[in-house]
């Protein structure tokens, strides 16, 4: 069996956003493992028979003592492990692990970008990124673009050349993320909330790039209006992060009623299904996976009009897209939905249609693979799944 490492920075990422796919590559015929830093989800990969690798010096800022020990363990460990394939995924593994699999001498080398996001600050910032990307991009066999945008970019700019890359999008399992597979009013009623109350809710790291002093804002001008609308957000304290939002600031808006945070939960998924509207109000994305997952779970979306978001709403058709750092445009698409159940219907039933067509993580996992089969088939003497190459081309094309 050829031996696949995806690499992340943190090890939930591994769990919750590649779990399905790295099951699918064993049933393919892969051994994956995954790599990252040291958390507590890595005993879920371990349970669901993956193997997890832990490197202790990643962190998710860039420290460049700290980066340094990290790429030098992360040679080590690809030249213990001899592994067929490399995936790297996350601006800084994608960095650290694009160029220390070169220097392995691993055979493929294969990085997923979920965002470029040093492209979006001053020009100093963005040539140092882009320098980056550039060297690591050059230690590739090829590149998955999970926005549109980013791909356009990366080719204008002749870092990736159109043969050695693709558009992959962001997708979720559509028959977990379902709304008729959840009790909605059960969930509803664990979270103490009637049926005349309308939910909105957001989904991620409680971190100001998210957009949060903006939604915090809205939410508070909206219920002082509105008492019958409940703001929710859950996702975890990110404290590693410099703008990770004060405890201090979370428990004084919920003393006041304006939020309720719920934190990093596993039940997700019903959580979803309590909400009436969906809001991402954030400054950067590279193709949010929580609009994705909320767009399945049949949900009118307000999103920031930034890349990645807007290939998830259709403005007008499943939802709007909002000025980042805008709050009363953020707050007047709020109260829009919030004042039409009519109208959340229709954009929530256009949200799990657009799913459905456009974000089935199937189609990821086949266009994945079958270039893992091109690139294998491209490197004599190397393990092959099964001992069969199959080349999908118009997958591997498809842009």
């Amino acid at each position: 069996m050829p031996k696949l490492a995806h690499v992340t920075t943190s090890d939930i990422s591994l769990a919750l956003l590649l779990g399905n796919q790295l099951r699918a590559y064993r049933e393919a015929g892969f051994e994956p493992t995954g790599i990252s830093a040291a958390g507590a989800w890595g005993a879920d990969l371990q349970a669901q028979g993956i193997p997890h690798l832990e490197i202790s010096a990643l962190r998710r800022s860039w420290a460049p003592a700290a980066d340094a020990r990290a790429f030098y363990d992360l040679v080590r460990l690809f030249r213990r492990h001899r592994f067929d394939i490399v995936h790297t995924h996350n601006p800084k593994t994608g960095v650290l692990g694009r160029i220390a699999a070169r220097v392995a001498g691993t055979p493929v080398v294969v990085n997923t970008v979920h965002g470029l996001y040093g492209t979006d600050g001053g020009a100093a910032r963005r040539r140092m990124y882009l320098t980056m990307e550039r060297i690591a991009a050059a230690c590739s066999d090829y590149e998955f673009c999970q926005s549109r945008e980013d791909l356009e970019l990366l080719r204008a700019l002749k870092i990736v050349s159109p043969d050695r890359s693709s558009y992959i999008g962001n997708g979720v399992d559509l028959t977990i993320f379902d709304p008729a597979a959840v009790d909605r009013r059960a969930v509803r009623t664990s979270l103490g909330i009637d049926d005349a109350t309308v939910v909105v809710g957001a989904v991620g790291r409680l971190v100001w790039e998210k957009g949060l002093r903006e939604l915090f804002e809205a939410a508070e001008r909206i219920r002082a209006d509105t008492p019958n609308v409940r703001f929710i957000a859950v996702g975890p304290r990110d404290e590693d992060k410099s703008d990770a939002v004060p405890q201090a600031t979370l428990t004084e808006l919920e003393r006041r009623g304006i939020m309720q945070f719920l934190g990093l939960r596993r039940d997700v998924r019903d959580l979803y299904a309590a909400m009436d509207v969906f809001v991402l109000a954030s400054y950067r994305e590279g193709f949010p996976r929580s609009a994705v997952e909320a767009a399945a779970m049949r949900l009118p979306l307000v999103l920031t009009d930034i890349r990645g978001c807007r290939e998830v709403v259709e403005v007008g058709q499943n939802g709007f897209l909002v000025p980042p750092r805008d709050v009363s445009s953020l707050e007047g698409a709020l109260q829009r939905l919030i004042a039409d159940a009519h109208m959340r219907q229709r954009f929530g039933d256009a949200s799990r249609t657009k799913a459905l067509d456009a974000f089935d993580e199937r189609r990821i996992i086949g266009q994945i693979l079958d270039v893992y089969r091109m690139l294998m088939a491209e490197k004599p003497g190397r393990v092959v799944s099964n001992g069969h190459i199959h080349i999908d081309q118009k997958s591997v094309d498809d842009r």
